[in-house]
């Protein structure tokens, strides 16, 4: 029996079994993954799943800045490291999924070629339309160029400051201005400006040579096609005379050393004397007349005018939509697929790309692929919300996962208690917003910060749109602009998918939906300035009937989606998450902190519809982007089902701290908000094997972090030292002196309880990821228990040494049971991992291509018990996990196994496959004759979970 199963009928790709999730950078790079194969092999895995690794910028942590899409990323190995990782894998069965980049170029610096080329000529550029650029912003001086915000400072203090320094390449012929790391090249055209005066006499004669050299070669840069001639006559002959001129004035000052004497005095004289004020003003003048604008790194907020990732400057986004860009960006990635190096992409960022459909299905196409064909593996980060679907019209296979660990771990919370726990934090925090408003004013606030550029690049859009008809002229730009940031901060979802193929169901249902909320609250406004917007958005406008004008429509609406996108992230999960913290585990990519518990049965709808239309897609607990790893959600969900002991402690910690807290701007620091979120985060990261300095520094560091997210008392772009300052010597008071720390004895007899339901949680989570629909993916080091928290946080090195060794001393385990009472629970996850990954191994087809059967669970713990079965061509398993296992012990610290389960049983039904046996302990079980049930007391009896498999 294969332990593969081919993407499709006849195709040479194959499903991945189970992935594994691999960080690569200058600190873990080809060959030291070579190193952990066989490790992985025997852990159970099919695939390794990579991080980027193409070249990314130098020092890169995490592979997404890209800057050349040709080369591998010489940080990581040569292309021969590369081909042994390859080699290695396929010796030992397994494969390579790579996470690719297809919606931004790291830019800035020295390193991008394309970028470079902008830079020098503007829209004449081969590359100017590879990037997504907006050349004719509503600043009339910014016309053809493009803003570069990358100076410290205002820029006429930085200019006289002398930092801006014009820098000859005498082996190159060119001429460049430096900021620091940063080399911008100037316009050969303008090449001439650097000369304020000519060769003196002294130096070169006037009949010399090499006088007349020099000169004829200024002319001949002045007279090079300008920038905003964008013919393909005259971008040629720019590109083609630029460099032979610079190679002539290379060759030339080879030849007359006196030539560089004068360039290099020139360059001095144009580069100022800081004090002269007047002494800048040619190379002002120089600056003014390149294709970019340098300026504060501030200002981009207002007047950036190419897209970007979110607000990241140095990301800039690439127009994936053109045919050249595509090619360009993905022929090397091709060439690895082709060779069967590489078995499957990972898509970052989708949501960004122009058109998501249309990209997809190119990248299927080129291996045969079509419509009804996806044969080769590819999912794609897409965050859905909890109403969301991904477009079945996608060729993809899924997603990578995010969707699954939200709605894992919200299946662990108590929705129960949700009232109670609701109180507890508004009496604590005294914040009475509901997540909703939150959301939507952290989303107002992104669009009026960070993002403004952004909308403000869609109003102009939008104003030229209403000025095409009389009915819709008299729309101002101010209610342009305001529309838009209502519509956006009312959208339910990321984005829209609107092309010129038309628009489907559900997405004229949210716009819809998002106009209508949006008109609703904005009472004051003019509201056919809402409906203006959404027929613009539908493509309905009445009054714009030529095709030009839908054109013009349908341009907007698909610039408006890729807006919603980085709005939403920006606004929910950068913001709105950190600000409100009722119950943190459940702030998580594709979460919803309002969604307080989801029932059994939603689960079970959620595992049926995704073995039903994505039964490939990949199953994340824990990944690079998540907030906290799955072991630290795992322990905080344990909270909701003990909410009188949580507020019990949390009263006495918050009378205990109270004179640790110092007053920051006639305000307490830290404030009840990043209290609370610290009391929840230290309960979900504490371990007593952690050195306290450790500890103290990653929890610094994140308040840090989520109070600048939550952009209340201190934010990235206005950071408020005392207010931080403040928080750490909160955090270091917490945690220091454990022999006089009355906080750090409560603390710990706390957390005890907490960790140990934590720990069985994080095992159900581990058995669900494996034996759901879906391809399991484990995030580096988390087969392990894993506290950590957000980026950089869990970028940490992983100890595949230690891992491998664990691993090895399980071969000879013989008491399971004393395995899931370890305090740390280390062996117990790893056991379970690699023997349900190992069984997995053994029979992929079940859990690739298997049905899935939501089991019927009676009797007085029924609640406390979720069950299904996976069967396939005769072959069955059986899968049986315990539920808020806190609340069922009434908080004792024992495992919920035997007579715990009192007369609650599984009744099999169809599912009834004879003698069953325990994948993990190998004990035989049997249904009874009577109802063809299991019972618990006897199935649970070692362990208190199960996955039982026929003989």
């Amino acid at each position: 029996m294969s332990s593969l199963v081919p993407t499709e009928p006849g195709a040479r790709f194959n499903i991945p079994r189970a992935t594994y999730r691999l960080q690569f950078n200058h600190q873990f790079t080809f060959n030291d993954a070579s190193q952990i194969v066989p490790y992985l092999a025997r852990l159970g895995i099919s695939h390794v799943y990579a991080s980027p690794i193409l070249k990314a910028r130098p020092g890169s942590m995490h592979g997404y800045d890209v800057v050349d899409h040709s080369q591998l990323n010489p940080e990581l190995g040569t292309r021969e490291d590369f081909d042994r990782l390859v080699q290695k894998l396929h010796e030992h069965g397994l494969g390579l999924i790579v996470d690719i980049v297809p919606n931004h170029l790291g830019v800035m610096g020295n390193d991008n070629v394309w970028w470079l080329d902008v830079l020098e000529n503007g829209p004449a550029a081969r590359y100017a339309y590879h990037f997504d650029i907006d050349w004719r912003p509503n600043r009339s001086s910014m016309r053809d160029r493009i803003l570069v915000p990358i100076l410290g400072d205002a820029y006429g203090m930085v200019l006289e400051r002398g930092e801006l320094q014009i820098e000859f390449d005498a082996a190159a012929g060119s001429f460049s201005v430096r900021y620091y790391d940063h080399r911008l090249p100037i316009d050969p055209r303008e090449y001439p400006r650097v000369f304020s005066q000519p060769i003196p006499e002294e130096l070169l004669p006037p009949d010399d040579a090499h006088r007349a050299d020099f000169e004829s070669l200024l002319n001949s840069f002045s007279n090079l096609p300008p920038r905003d001639d964008t013919s393909a006559d005259a971008v040629a002959v720019r590109h083609r005379d630029k460099e032979a001129h610079k190679r002539r004035l290379a060759r030339l000052i080879e030849r007359g050393p006196e030539v560089l004497r004068h360039i290099n005095e020139s360059v001095t004289r144009i580069n100022g004397t800081p004090g002269q004020t007047e002494s800048f003003d040619a190379l002002d003048a120089l600056l003014e007349a390149q294709a970019y604008r340098l300026s504060y790194w501030r200002v981009a907020v207002d007047e950036i005018n190419y897209r970007r990732f979110f607000d990241v400057n140095d990301l800039a986004a690439l127009r994936m939509n053109e045919r050249s860009v595509f090619d360009a960006t993905h022929h090397l990635i091709f060439d690895l697929i082709d060779a069967g190096s590489i078995d499957g992409l990972r898509i970052d960022h989708s949501d960004g790309l122009y058109d998501p459909d249309e990209y997809f299905l190119r990248l299927q196409e080129r291996f045969g692929g079509g419509p009804e064909r996806r044969p080769l593996y590819v999912v794609t980060e897409k965050i859905l919300a909890a109403h969301e679907r991904l477009p079945e019209s996608w060729r993809v296979h899924g997603t990578t996962g995010y969707d699954y660990a939200a709605l894992q771990t919200t299946w662990l919370v108590c929705g129960d208690e949700e009232t109670r726990m609701t109180r507890r934090y508004r009496t604590f925090t005294e914040n009475e917003a509901s997540f909703e408003a939150i959301a939507y004013e952290s989303k107002r606030l992104v669009m009026r910060s960070s993002l403004a550029a952004e909308v403000e690049v869609l109003a102009t859009q939008l104003d030229r749109i209403a000025h095409l008809n009389r009915h819709t002229s008299d729309f101002t730009r101010a209610a342009l602009r305001e529309a838009i940031r209502e519509v956006i901060a009312c959208f339910p979802v990321y984005r829209t998918y609107i092309s010129a193929r038309g628009l489907g169901e559900e997405d004229q249902r949210i716009i819809h939906w998002a106009t209508g909320l949006a008109r609703r609250r904005s009472a004051g406004a003019e509201v056919s300035v809402f409906d203006f917007l959404r027929d613009v958005l539908l493509g309905t406008a009445a009054d714009l009937r030529l095709s030009s004008h839908r054109q013009a429509m349908l341009e907007f609406a698909m610039k408006f989606q890729q807006v919603t996108a980085p709005v939403t992230a920006k606004g929910v999960e950068d913001t709105a998450f950190y600000r409100f913290n009722r119950l943190i585990c459940l702030n998580e990519v594709g979460g919803d902190p309002s969604r307080f518990g989801v029932s059994s049965t939603a689960l079970h709808q959620a595992n049926l519809e995704r073995a039903r239309l994505w039964p490939h897609s990949m199953l994340a607990t824990s990944t690079h982007d998540t907030k906290r790893s799955e072991d630290v959600r795992a322990r905080i969900a344990v909270l909701s089902e003990l909410p009188d002991l949580w507020k019990q402690h949390l009263s006495r910690w918050s009378q205990l701290n109270r004179n640790k807290r110092r007053q920051v701007d006639d305000a307490p620091a830290p404030d009840r908000e990043d209290e609370y979120l610290l009391y929840q985060t230290l309960a979900g990261l504490w371990s007593a094997e952690l050195p306290t300095g450790q500890l103290i520094e990653r929890l610094q560091a994140y308040m840090t972090k989520a109070g600048r997210e939550a952009k209340r008392s201190t934010s990235w772009i206005n950071p408020n030292a005392d207010y931080e300052a403040a928080v750490n010597d909160f955090i270091a008071q917490l945690l220091n002196n454990p022999e006089r720390n009355a906080f750090l004895r409560d603390f710990t007899s706390f957390v005890g309880t907490i960790a140990f339901f934590g720990r069985i949680n994080s095992l159900v989570t581990t058995v669900l990821k494996i034996t759901s629909p879906g391809v399991p993916d484990f995030y580096q080091g988390t087969e392990l228990p894993a506290f950590t928290l957000v980026d950089p946080d869990n970028r940490a090195p992983v100890d595949f040494d230690a891992a491998s060794a664990r691993l090895d001393s399980l071969a000879s385990v013989s008491e399971v049971h004393a395995l899931f009472e370890e305090s740390h629970g280390a062996q117990a996850k790893l056991y379970v991992t690699a023997k349900l990954l190992q069984f997995r191994a053994a029979d992929a087809a079940l859990f690739a291509l298997g049905s899935y059967q939501p089991l019927q669970v009676e009797g007085e713990k029924k609640d406390h018990v979720f069950a299904f079965a996976r069967a396939h061509e005769g072959r069955t398993c059986v899968v049986i996990v315990p539920r808020w296992s806190a609340r069922l012990m009434a908080g004792e610290m024992r495992l919920p196994i035997g007579e715990i389960w009192a007369d609650t049983r599984v009744l099999l039904g169809n599912a009834d496959a004879g003698e069953l046996h325990d994948v993990l302990t190998s004990q035989p079980a049997r249904a009874t004759a009577e109802d063809g049930s299991l019972r618990l007391a006897d199935v649970l009896s070692a362990l208190p979970l199960a996955v039982l498999k026929d003989s």
